[in-house]
């Protein structure tokens, strides 16, 4: 089966809510929720999500929603309280599920109506319209998972499984008989400071279970992904990694009836967790199955092996993957103005690995799991970003995405708690995002807390999404790269990216310059393409972002192109 892809570009804000919308300002390294404040669904107002989509949005992103292991104790809601040993951090892991059929009570301004929060978010955002994605997390659940929400119809996962055999394709997990499972040694859960009964070094779980990042022992280390159970689809990983899908796997079944209830409540997509550690077959039989009931639903994959992508879109069904071993390492090299950094190796992107299914793959430069562009560790300045966001937002139809934050220039400075300083904002920790809360201004959401520069950045990248959303030439046109048609003009060089979209009434010229000093070009467009635009005499080229005229006696001669450092031009013509 081949994925088709819907007939606009998707531009996607990523935020998490326990993030998004808190304005406590305390950041109190492993603070909890009462010291450090954490967002609410009902913080993310009418008034921020039309804010959102005046940027050019056309879907929102929502990490985070679904129940996960937290150190927060909610018994006074009937909640299980968690035990820390296997928590990381004080709000816990969005990627540590402990309930597929429930919201996480952090979320929620009063717990027992949480659900109906949720829906009304879901409501506020198509009544803005913007569409809703929220995270399938297919590989892994917390280790202390149990769904007291689920229909009394569904079994939970585990509740049939034979223990004593350490792998079944029956079974819902993977285990290790006999054997106990053992906190990592030395985890220190909710640093110094956090006090609880439970927090003594040790979780019973016997038999134990396989750890979400495939490991087959008792005994994961820290650096494992310790918190969490892997969850079992038909591979017998200890075997050859043989499969038995002869008969559909029970968990396949439970999985369906998951993403149907989500479905049903209005979500739109899923960004799937990981999908390489969980076999194509499932996602060849579970994607076409739900879009029969629900065609509109978009599937984004998270992939990292380039050598798996065609079967991911051609067999597995998904309508985009993420282009992170791509586009993003190739502008990240160029950002940071490494010395080896080429702009060839954006051709090697969409000539090799992407051919022929650029179209499905999502574009970005920061998500919750990379390093914000104006930290320390990546570029060291948000307006480096210029001309990667460029090419990011126009080099091909398929979806760009931007992280809430990156649009202020968040550098995610010091230490948050389990997260460490490590240049990413925490998604571990309840804590206030400085430069985006500026942006918020206490619920105004309209960025009365921000200094010039960055409401300039903001203004760049709300003119850079918007001009991708209302021209049709960067929305949906055809692809030509100009680098061979110039590589021999005055003033070329490999920190330059020329190419040209197109469709039979629209043209734009894109020129990204990712040196740090002005360049001045002459760019050339090949006879042919000339031709085929009936294009022979003087011409006038319009950056969409600027308003800037750059014009020409002769248009088969070129047109000269003045180039501020890291930065681009959109010329129509």
């Amino acid at each position: 089966m081949e994925s088709s892809t819907p007939d606009h570009k998707l531009i996607i804000y990523q935020m998490l809510p326990r993030l998004f919308g808190n304005t406590k300002t305390t950041n109190k390294v492993y603070g909890s929720i009462e010291e450090n404040g954490c967002g609410k669904f009902n913080d993310i107002t009418d008034k921020a999500l039309s804010e959102i989509g005046k940027m050019g949005f056309s879907h929102v992103w929502y990490t985070g929603v679904i129940e996960h292991a937290t150190m927060t104790d909610h018994a006074a809601y009937g909640i299980k309280t968690d035990d820390p040993d296997v928590v990381k951090g004080r709000a816990g892991s969005p990627y540590a599920i402990k309930d597929y059929y429930d919201v996480a009570p952090d979320l929620a301004v009063d717990v027992n109506n949480r659900i109906n929060e949720f829906q009304d978010l879901v409501t506020r955002t198509h009544l803005n319209g913007l569409k809703v994605i929220i995270d399938f997390v297919p590989n892994h659940v917390a280790r202390t998972y149990a769904s007291d929400m689920r229909p009394k119809a569904v079994r939970d996962f585990g509740e049939d499984d034979d223990t004593s055999k350490d792998f079944t394709s029956e079974n819902d997990f993977y285990y290790i008989p006999g054997e106990h499972f053992k906190v990592p040694s030395g985890y220190n859960p909710g640093g110094d400071g956090f006090v609880s009964p439970l927090k003594d070094g040790h979780f019973e779980e016997y038999p134990a279970k396989a750890t979400g990042n495939d490991v087959f022992n008792p005994a994961p280390s820290i650096n494992d992904w310790f918190e969490t159970i892997k969850l079992n689809y038909g591979v017998y990983y200890l075997d050859g990694h043989k499969t038995y899908f002869g008969h559909v796997p029970p968990l396949w079944y439970k999985m369906h009836h998951i993403l149907t209830y989500w479905a049903e409540m209005g979500v739109d997509g899923f960004r799937c967790d990981m999908i390489e550690m969980v076999p194509v077959e499932f996602w060849a039989w579970i994607i076409p199955k739900l879009k029969v009931s629900h065609p509109e639903l978009i599937f984004i994959g998270e992939a990292y092996d380039k050598n798996q992508y065609y079967n991911y879109i051609q067999t597995g069904g998904f309508d985009y993957l993420y282009d992170k071993v791509g586009l993003y390492d190739a502008i990240r090299k160029l950002t940071c103005n490494d010395e080896w950094a080429s702009t060839w190796d954006i051709n090697a992107v969409w000539n090799n690995h992407c051919k022929g299914i650029d179209a499905h793959m999502i574009r970005f430069m920061e998500n919750h799991d990379e390093q914000r562009i104006a930290s320390c560790f990546f570029a060291g300045d948000a307006w480096y970003a210029v001309p990667g966001m460029i090419v990011s937002a126009t080099l091909a139809t398929g979806p760009v995405m931007i992280y809430s934050g990156q649009e202020v220039g968040e550098p995610a400075e010091g230490e948050q708690g389990f997260s460490g300083d490590d240049g990413r904002t925490t998604i571990f920790d309840y804590w206030g995002v400085p430069g985006h809360q500026k942006w918020v201004n206490n619920g105004a959401f309209d960025g009365g807390g921000l200094s010039p520069q960055q409401l300039q950045l903001r203004k760049f990248y709300s003119d850079l999404l918007n001009t991708v959303k209302n021209n049709e030439a960067l929305r949906t046109g055809e692809f030509y790269e100009l680098m061979i048609a110039n590589e021999q003009q005055p003033g070329f060089d490999t920190r330059l990216y020329l190419y040209l979209r197109y469709t039979d009434t629209q043209r734009v010229l894109v020129v990204a310059n990712f040196n740090r000093a002005e360049r001045n070009i002459r760019v050339n467009i090949p006879a042919e393409l000339l031709n085929q635009f009936n294009l022979n005499a003087n011409a006038n080229f319009t950056d969409l972002l600027t308003g800037a005229v750059f014009s020409t006696p002769d248009i088969m001669q070129g047109v000269d192109v003045d180039l501020k450092p890291v930065g681009g031009l959109l010329l129509a013509f």
